[in-house]
């Protein structure tokens, strides 16, 4: 039985890999930890919250004492790390929470792991230790125009593998890191803390570095939900800049299998990249949210284009993201299943299927009614 623990498993992301853990494998206990701040939301996991292989716990990751705890009570063999503050506007206006908790809340897991590892006869045998990051750690890339081509063009990344881009260059494993906002800067640094772990104590840790993730149970401060949610409400539609901005997005159940994959089977000190070789000017996928959105709820192809509204841009706004996801398709075999039109047909549907979800997010009711639940706890 391995005793595992999800950090911000009601999350976006987490409680995408928390349902995936629980469901496959149920011979697990599987452990989600969450803080509930604005962003965690156990509606996102209703279906397995009566599994007999699934926990709950409400805590801060800065509280070093109550994880030691918890990893001697539960006897934790494996820790899959995605607790994070994300949001880059946030970053920006308040950078000393994401230093406390990407940073400081990263370091109070590492140090817990050590101290209860080290503690076993088996020490670090059958351990792990695996943080999730992010592609925004090594900062931008330019938008070329190889060979005379007007971007975007068809181009070969290392794997051989066809698909439209807006330069030559990929992120890869051994890109030098060089993040522009507070936000890549904590998580920067937490990617640093966890490899120092390995290199000086020997724990085996695995660091993982994602593009953009979209899909169902994303709260909506990021585009694509945000987005979903206003053409509903016929909202303006705020573009920072005038929308050139290229990011590399992958549907978030490829990215729950892919931590599946690299959790079981990656190498103890490696770090892989996770990427769609999917690349989008945000302006093509607000037009693409845009249509999808019509056409589902029955309006006129184009009725809700003059919802766009271009605003500042952001501070410190990097041009383009772009992964090479090759070592983790040639090592361990995991690739996207899903192209982002058929990804993003299957998003707009869940929150349009789902509005009562995401009216209780936007109002913020959800945080009470947990406030209420674990009062005095």
């Amino acid at each position: 039985m391995k005793n595992i623990v999800i950090t911000g498993g009601a999350g976006f992301i987490g409680s995408h890999v928390v349902r995936l853990f629980v469901n496959k494998y149920p011979e697990y206990n599987i452990i989600n930890l969450d803080k509930l701040t604005y962003a965690g939301n156990l509606a996102n996991l209703k279906d397995i919250e009566d599994k007999p292989n699934y926990k709950f716990v409400r805590m801060d990751i800065c509280d070093f004492d109550a994880f030691y705890q918890l990893m001697q009570d539960e006897k934790i063999d494996g820790i899959i790390h995605l607790a994070a503050e994300s949001h880059v506007d946030r970053s920006i206006k308040d950078p000393f929470t994401f230093a406390r908790t990407n940073v400081m809340g990263t370091l109070s897991l590492l140090q817990a792991a050590k101290l209860y590892w080290e503690s076993l006869p088996e020490k670090y045998e059958g351990k792990r230790f695996y943080h999730i990051s992010t592609d925004e750690v090594y900062g931008a890339l330019e938008m070329t125009d190889p060979d005379g081509i007007e971007p975007p063009f068809t181009t070969k990344a290392s794997s051989g593998k066809h698909h439209l881009a807006y330069g030559k260059d990929f992120f890869y494993e051994t890109t030098k890191y060089n993040p522009h906002s507070p936000y890549s800067a904590s998580k920067a640094s937490s990617d640093h803390f966890v490899r120092a772990f390995h290199d000086t104590y020997g724990m085996p840790t695995i660091v993982t570095n994602c593009s953009n993730n979209y899909g169902p149970y994303q709260f909506p401060e990021k585009l694509i939900p945000l987005f979903i949610n206003n053409i509903r409400h016929r909202k303006p539609l705020p573009v920072y800049g005038k929308g050139e901005n290229v990011r590399d997005w992958l549907y978030v159940v490829d990215h729950a299998r892919a931590i599946d994959t690299i959790f079981h089977n990656g190498k103890v000190a490696e770090t892989y990249n996770i990427g769609g070789f999917n690349e989008w000017k945000n302006i093509d996928i607000i037009k693409t949210v845009i249509a999808t959105v019509d056409r589902l709820l029955g309006r006129p192809e184009g009725a809700d284009l003059d919802l766009i509204t271009y605003v500042t841009d952001r501070l410190g706004h990097d041009a383009r993201y772009a992964i090479d996801s090759t070592k983790l398709q040639k090592e361990l075999g995991w690739e996207p299943s899903l192209q982002f039109e058929e990804g993003i047909e299957k998003t707009v549907k869940w929150y349009l299927d789902n509005e009562e979800w995401l009216d209780n997010v936007t109002s913020g009711d959800y945080q009470s009614y947990y406030e209420n639940m674990y009062k005095g706890r």
